[in-house]
Order: C-alpha cells, then sequence, then structure tokens
C-alpha cells in the first residue's frame, strides 16, 4: 500500500485542474526527478490517455486517478501533496521527505545505483576541491559522467576519472562497463589545480 497523502484540499484542486483540460479521462503522474541525490526534484505533471505506464501504482482520488511510476515509488514514501487558500489564490505544496535519501538494493536500476555511489563515495572527496561529479545518463551499461565546480577544467581530471572514480563505481556496481566523461574541460575558470 502506499504511504502517500494526497489530501481534499489538493484533491478538490487538480481535479478542478484536470478538469479544465480538454482530454477525457486525464490524471496527473506524480514522480521524483533525480531520486535520491541532493537535487531531486518531487513533481507532479499530467497523464493523458496512453501515457500511462505498465509498471505504474494507479490511486483512485475524487474525480481523477494519480500514476506513480515504480522508480520513483521508494522516495515517495510518507510524502504529502496539499493545498492551501491564500490571498494570492491558493497554493499547492508537495513534500516527500524522502526524495533526496540514498535508497538503494540489489534491484534498484542503475542510475540509481551510480547516484548513490557518486554522492556518498566519490562527491565527498572532491568537495575538499570545490568540485563534483553528476550523472548525465546511462548508455549500453556505460555511465555518462560530467565533472562540476574545481573538477572542470583542472588537470588532474583524467586521473581522478582512470584512478578514483572509475575503480570505485566498478567495485561498486558490477553490472556497469565504463564511465565516459563528457565535460568541456577547456574552461579553467573554476579549476583547482
Amino acid at each position: 500500500m502506499l504511504n502517500i497523502t494526497i489530501t481534499e484540499s489538493a484533491q478538490k484542486y487538480l481535479a478542478d485542474l484536470l478538469a479544465k483540460q480538454e482530454t477525457e479521462g486525464i490524471g496527473i503522474r506524480m514522480f521524483v526527478s533525480d531520486p535520491g541525490t541532493p537535487k531531486a526534484e518531487t513533481c507532479i505533471a499530467y497523464c493523458r490517455p496512453g501515457e500511462e505506464e505498465d509498471d505504474d501504482t494507479i490511486m483512485e482520488m475524487d474525480g481523477f486517478k494519480a500514476y506513480f511510476g515504480q522508480r520513483s515509488l521508494p522516495f515517495l514514501e510518507d510524502a504529502k501533496v496539499d493545498y492551501a487558500d491564500d490571498k494570492f489564490g491558493g497554493q499547492l505544496t508537495i513534500r516527500a521527505p524522502n526524495s533526496r535519501m540514498p535508497n538503494v538494493n540489489d534491484d534498484s536500476p542503475i542510475e540509481d545505483k551510480i547516484n548513490y555511489v557518486l554522492y556518498n563515495d566519490v562527491n565527498p572527496g572532491l568537495a575538499a576541491h570545490g568540485g563534483m561529479i553528476s550523472l548525465e545518463g546511462v548508455e549500453n551499461g556505460i555511465a555518462i559522467l560530467r565533472f562540476g565546480g574545481g573538477c572542470q577544467g583542472c588537470g588532474q581530471a583524467d586521473v581522478t576519472l582512470k584512478e578514483g572514480v572509475e575503480k570505485t563505481m566498478l567495485e561498486k556496481i558490477p553490472e556497469l562497463k565504463g564511465i565516459r566523461d563528457v565535460t568541456d574541460h577547456s574552461d579553467r575558470s573554476q579549476a583547482y589545480i
């Protein structure tokens, strides 16, 4: 059972908003982008008929359906959507206390495992130099990474990538085949070295 709360006032607000759309059977999709990372964001979007996913979890609301993708579910645990009237009309708020919490296991998608290793094992060491690495995507088992902060343009980025980051990630994520850096290191304005 989902432990996600969409209050009565939020359901009314969302149902009214959906009723203004000219699409029969439109619902909402609630998801977390970049789940389990410091840049995680909890979002609500329209879910038009045909945009449902086979593995969606569906909640029947008052006047519409809410869809939740499997990947976001662990990060939406204890989430609450509320709507409160104010002098400017009102505000929809989404609180998802677990959206930024690392939450991986053997069955987690490879993207979640990579983000977990980056934010818990790799980036704390790079932070001493004002740097960080983020995941851009995964292609055929290869993690596409981008250096930022003091790491972008750093003369030691190749060494850090091969000797530190790649070794750590391949050791901790056996299904990962390798990593690729897509950073433009010609911009040395923020470089540590």
